[in-house]
C-alpha cells in the first residue's frame, strides 16, 4: 500500500485553460496562474492560454492580473484537466496599479525573464499626461533604462540604443513609425490596447530584427457578452470605442477611433482673416487613427483573429501669396492569426501580416509643383509552436519570413505649362527570414534556465547576409525572497533608419542591408538581484548591463539623403558601447502604490576615418545626444476615497548632449566684400544642455452612475506643475552696439516647449 501511495504522489497531470477578465470576458495575456505551496506557476500567453504540470492531489491555485481581483481556487487533480478562469475587474483599481513584468511580485521574483516591463492601458490612464492625452510610450519612459528623445517626445532610447533599434509590434505586425505630431504622441490609442510588454534585454528567441528593445503591443478583443460604447472628450482630441459580441461566447469585435481638432480652430481663424494682407495664415494640423479587431471561435481547439490599424498625420499650409505646402504620413497595419490547440501540451499560432509606412510632401507655387515621397512595405508570415512535455521543460519553436519593399525616394517636379518635368524613383527589395528554438528548463527547485538559438538571414539583390543569435538567461533562488539572474543575447538588424537628426522624424528613410551596408550587430550581457521586502509588499531589483555593438550607422558631413541612388556612399560605420546600473523599487498593495527608479548609464560611439573622410571627430569617441548620466523617476498613486484617486510623477535626468560653437572667426570675401563670421565647432556633442526635471500631477474623479452613463469620470492633470523651463534646443543671437550697430558678442538663448499645462478629460462608458 505504501508503494501505491508513493507512486500516486509522484504522478503528475496537466492543468490548462484560458484566463479571461471582467464582464467582457476578454482573454488576459500575461495573467498569472500559480500554486504558491509548490512555488510553481505559469504565465498566460498572448491568447490568454496557460498550461502547467502539477503533482496529483489537492492544490490551491491563485489567479491574478493587474487591474482585476485575485481569485483563489481549491481543486483536486486526479487527471489532465481543462479549467478556465474569469477574473472580475477590481473595484479598487488603484490598489492594483503598478507596471510590472508578471501578475505578482512573487512571480516576478521567480521568473527567469529579466529586463522586461508590462504595462496595461488601465494603468496608463491613471497617470497625468501632456494635454490630457494618455500615451503608453511616455509611460514606459518612466522605467529605468529608458530615455526619451527630448522635451515632450514619445520616442524611446533603450539602454544606449537609437530609436530605430526598437522592434515595435502590434498583434505581431511591425509598426515602423509609432509616433504622431512629430513625436509628441504615440500611435497607440489606449482604448484599443490590452497590454504592452517592453523587453530591454534577455530577449526571448522568438523576437529578432532589432538591437535594443522589443515593444510588443496586444490589442483588446472586445466584449463577447454585450454591446458597450465608451470614449472620452479631451483638450486636443476625442475618442470613441464600440465593442460587442459577434456571437455570444464565440466571437467579438472592437472598433476604436480618435481624432485631434487643432485644425477646427486654425481654419476658422484663417477664414476670419481672409483678405488681410498683413496676416500670416496658421498651418493646419491634425491626426487621426482607427483600430479594429475581431475574433471568432471555430471550435474547441481553433480560433481566428483579424486586427488592423490605420492612422495619418496631416499638416498643411496655404499662404495668401499662392504658396501651398502639404505633408502627410502614417501607418497601415493588418494581421490575421490562427490559434490551434493540438492538445493540453502543444498549441500553435500562425500569423500573416501586412504593414506599410509612408510619407508624402507636396509643394506648389503658382504653376510649379514639387512632390517627394518615401515608404516601406512588408508582407510577413510567422508560425510559433509551444510544447510543454512535462513540468520541467517548455519548448518554443518557430519560423518567420518577411518580404520588404523599400521606396527610398520618389521625386516629381514640373510646371503647369509642361515646359519642365522631372522624375526620379529609388527603391529596393529584400527578404528576411528567421528560425528559432528555445527551452525553459526547471533544473532544480532553485535553478531555472531559459536558452535558445535564432538563425537569421537577409537578401537584397545578390547580397546575402546571415547570422546565428544565441540567447540565454538564468535564475537562481538564494532564498524564498531573494534571487539572482543573468542573461545574454546577440542580435542582428538588417534594416536601417536613414536620418541626420537625433530624433525620429516622419521624413526619415528605411534602408536595407546591401552592397557595403552591412547588418548592425549587438551583444548584451546583464546580471541582477531581486529582493522581496516588507512581507512581500515591495520588490527591490538591481540590474547591471553591458552592451557592445558593431556596424553602427551614421553619415558623412553634408550627406545627400533624399532620392539618392548612391546612398550607400554616404554612410559611415562605427562601433558603440553602452553600460549602466538600474535600481528599481516597486509597491503594489495598499492605498498607496507606485515605484522609484534610478539609472546610472553611459553610451558611447566611435567612427574612424573611412571612405575618404576623417570619420566623426577624427575617430575620437563621442557621446550620442541621448546619452544621459543620471535618470530618476518617481511615480506615486494614492486612493483618497472610493471615488478620488491622486497620482503624480517626477522625472530628473541629465541634459542632452549637443554640439554648440565654441567660438567664431571673421572671413574676408575674396572679392573684397564685407567680413562674414563663421562659427568654430568642437567635437560632436561636447556640450550638455541643462538638466531636465518635471513634476506632473493628476486627479481621477469617478462620477456617480446615472441612467445614461453607468461609468464615467473626470480626469484632471497638470503637466509641468512647477513650470520648469526645460531646454528643447539652444541658439545664438547677436549682441550689438545700439549706436553703431556693430556686433559686440553672441548670446546663447534657450528654447523651451511646454510651461505648466492644465488639462481635463471626460471619460464615459455605457
Amino acid at each position: 500500500m505504501a508503494g501505491v501511495a508513493v507512486a500516486q504522489a509522484q504522478e503528475r497531470y496537466t492543468l490548462s485553460g484560458y484566463v479571461r477578465g471582467g464582464a467582457s470576458r476578454e482573454r488576459l495575456p500575461g495573467a498569472s496562474v500559480a500554486v504558491p505551496s509548490l512555488v510553481a506557476g505559469a504565465t498566460a500567453d498572448s491568447t490568454g492560454f496557460y498550461s502547467l504540470r502539477l503533482p496529483a492531489g489537492r492544490h490551491q491555485v491563485v489567479i491574478s492580473f493587474i487591474g482585476y481581483e485575485t481569485q483563489t481556487h481549491d481543486l483536486t487533480l486526479t487527471h489532465n484537466q481543462r479549467l478556465s478562469f474569469t477574473l472580475p475587474e477590481s473595484s479598487n483599481t488603484l490598489g492594483e496599479v503598478v507596471v510590472e513584468a508578471s501578475g505578482t511580485l512573487e512571480q516576478k521574483l521567480q521568473t527567469t525573464q529579466m529586463s522586461v516591463e508590462r504595462l496595461t492601458a488601465k494603468e496608463a490612464k491613471l497617470l497625468p499626461a501632456l494635454f490630457g492625452e494618455v500615451d503608453l510610450l511616455k509611460t514606459l519612459q518612466l522605467k529605468p533604462g529608458v530615455q526619451n528623445g527630448g522635451e515632450g517626445t514619445s520616442g524611446l532610447f533603450v539602454r544606449g540604443g537609437s530609436s530605430d533599434q526598437n522592434l515595435v509590434l502590434v498583434d505581431d505586425a511591425v509598426v515602423y513609425n509609432p509616433n504622431h505630431l512629430f513625436g509628441l504622441f504615440s500611435v497607440f490609442n489606449p482604448d484599443a490596447v490590452q497590454s504592452v510588454d517592453l523587453y530591454k534585454g534577455g530577449f526571448p528567441a522568438q523576437y529578432g530584427g532589432r538591437l535594443s528593445s522589443v515593444i510588443d503591443v496586444k490589442l483588446r478583443e472586445g466584449n463577447n457578452q454585450k454591446f458597450v460604447t465608451s470614449g472620452g472628450i479631451g483638450l486636443i482630441s476625442s475618442r470613441l470605442t464600440v465593442e460587442g459580441p459577434i456571437v455570444k461566447d464565440k466571437g467579438s469585435f472592437i472598433l476604436s477611433g480618435r481624432r485631434t481638432y487643432f485644425d477646427v480652430f486654425t481654419r476658422q481663424i484663417n477664414k476670419l482673416n481672409e483678405g488681410n494682407a498683413d496676416y500670416n495664415p496658421i498651418p493646419d494640423y491634425y491626426f487621426y487613427d482607427f483600430n479594429a479587431k475581431g475574433n471568432y471561435k471555430l471550435g474547441e481547439k481553433d480560433q481566428v483573429f483579424l486586427s488592423g490599424y490605420y492612422g495619418r498625420d496631416i499638416f498643411g499650409f496655404n499662404s495668401q501669396g499662392g504658396f501651398n505646402f502639404n505633408f502627410s504620413w502614417g501607418n497601415t497595419v493588418g494581421a490575421a492569426r490562427w490559434n490551434h490547440v493540438f492538445n493540453k501540451r502543444l498549441y500553435l499560432n500562425t500569423t500573416a501580416s501586412y504593414t506599410r509606412y509612408q510619407y508624402g510632401i507636396t509643394n506648389a507655387l503658382d504653376q510649379f509643383s514639387f512632390n517627394l515621397s518615401s515608404d516601406i512595405q512588408d508582407l510577413a508570415l510567422r508560425t510559433d509552436l509551444d510544447y510543454t512535455p512535462n513540468d520541467r521543460h517548455t519548448f518554443k519553436f518557430g519560423a518567420q519570413l518577411i518580404s520588404h519593399d523599400f521606396g527610398v525616394g520618389r521625386l516629381q517636379a514640373g510646371s503647369g505649362d509642361g515646359s519642365l518635368n522631372l522624375g526620379s524613383d529609388v527603391g529596393y527589395t529584400g527578404q528576411e527570414g528567421g528560425l528559432y528554438a528555445s527551452d525553459n528548463f526547471k533544473a532544480t527547485d532553485k535553478l531555472q534556465l531559459d536558452y535558445g538559438l535564432r538563425l537569421t538571414g537577409f537578401r537584397s539583390g545578390s547580397d546575402v547576409y546571415g547570422g546565428i543569435e544565441p540567447r540565454a538567461s538564468a535564475r537562481y533562488s538564494l532564498t524564498p525572497k531573494t534571487s539572482i539572474k543573468g542573461s545574454y543575447a546577440l542580435m542582428y538588424q538588417y534594416v536601417h533608419l536613414v536620418t541626420n537628426s537625433g530624433a525620429t522624424l516622419p521624413t526619415d528613410i528605411w534602408y536595407p542591408s546591401r552592397l557595403s551596408v552591412k547588418p548592425q550587430r549587438s551583444q548584451q550581457a546583464a546580471a541582477g538581484v531581486s529582493f522581496l521586502l516588507g512581507d512581500g509588499k515591495y520588490l527591490l531589483t538591481n540590474e547591471v548591463y553591458y552592451k557592445w555593438s558593431q556596424n553602427q550607422v551614421d553619415f558623412k558631413d553634408g550627406a545627400q539623403l533624399f532620392v539618392n541612388p548612391d546612398l550607400d556612399q554616404e554612410f559611415l560605420f562605427g562601433k558603440g558601447w553602452a553600460y549602466g546600473n538600474e535600481l528599481y523599487l516597486e509597491k503594489k498593495s495598499g492605498r498607496t502604490t507606485g515605484w522609484v527608479g534610478y539609472t546610472l548609464s553611459w553610451s558611447k560611439r566611435q567612427f574612424l576615418p573611412q571612405r575618404g573622410t576623417t570619420g566623426i571627430n577624427e575617430g575620437r569617441v563621442f557621446y550620442p545626444n541621448y546619452d544621459r548620466r543620471h535618470n530618476i523617476t518617481v511615480v506615486l498613486l494614492h486612493q483618497l476615497t472610493e471615488r478620488l484617486n491622486l497620482t503624480g510623477s517626477f522625472v530628473y535626468t541629465t541634459g542632452n548632449a549637443t554640439t554648440l560653437p565654441s567660438g567664431r572667426f571673421n572671413v574676408q570675401d575674396v572679392f573684397g566684400g564685407d567680413l562674414s563670421v563663421a562659427p568654430i565647432y568642437p567635437d560632436r556633442n561636447s556640450f550638455r544642455l541643462a538638466p531636465y526635471n518635471r513634476l506632473d500631477l493628476g486627479l481621477v474623479w469617478k462620477l456617480k452612475p446615472n441612467r445614461w452613463f453607468p461609468e464615467s469620470d473626470l480626469t484632471f492633470s497638470v503637466y509641468n506643475a512647477y513650470n520648469r523651463r526645460n531646454p528643447y534646443f539652444v541658439y545664438f543671437d547677436q549682441v550689438k552696439n545700439e549706436a553703431t550697430g556693430q556686433v559686440l558678442n553672441y548670446r546663447a538663448r534657450q528654447v523651451s516647449l511646454f510651461p505648466t499645462i492644465p488639462a481635463v478629460t471626460y471619460n464615459f462608458k455605457f
